[in-house]
């Protein structure tokens, strides 16, 4: 199926070539980060991206929200999102990903919220009060589970966003003629 790259062109990208950028060691690297940005279609039609704790299974990308957070009805009305998980070093390490969201609304607080709270310092008495105060908090949450459709890994080294590469090539090609 025909998707867009990051910059827009039209690409076809299988699930062997997914799970390939997502086995490369700088993407397993950025998987295993605290944040992403959730970009989707709110309500009202105009765009959002928040940034927004995660977990990596292996095969899904987890988030977790409450049960009343405004992103649910956008993400039921239309359920495909893009996330962007990066460095803040020069040059940037970016892996972006697109699929669609499936909610699971769930009693109590998900595994996977308490893990991907777990990298954060805290003392082992911090850890317990905060555990303590979410669990008070919430008497269910919704998991936000995408599982990638798309992905692309950009480190400035070896991968570029499509437009740069497209740029050297005409480039390459000037000096040719």
């Amino acid at each position: 199926m025909p998707l867009d790259d990051a910059d827009g062109g039209a690409i076809a990208v299988q699930p062997t070539e997914i799970t390939e950028i997502l086995n490369r060691p700088l993407s397993q690297e950025l998987l295993a980060r605290d944040l992403t940005r959730l970009a989707y279609v709110a309500k009202d039609g105009t765009p959002r991206s928040i940034p927004i704790a995660f977990t990596w299974n292996g095969s899904e990308i987890v988030l977790c929200t409450t049960k009343n957070a405004p992103k649910l009805p956008a993400l039921r009305e239309n359920p495909m999102v893009a996330l962007t998980i990066d460095t803040e070093v020069h040059p940037p390490k970016i892996l972006l990903i697109r699929g669609r969201a499936e909610l699971d609304v769930v009693d109590g607080i998900p595994d996977e919220y308490l893990q991907m709270n777990g990298s954060y310092e805290m003392t082992p008495e911090q850890r317990i009060e905060w555990e303590a105060e979410v669990r008070s908090l919430y008497d269910g949450m919704v998991r936000i589970v995408v599982t990638p459709t798309w992905a692309k890994l950009i480190d400035f080294e070896t991968t570029l966003p499509t437009a740069v590469e497209e740029l050297i090539r005409q480039r390459a090609e000037r000096q040719h003629a």
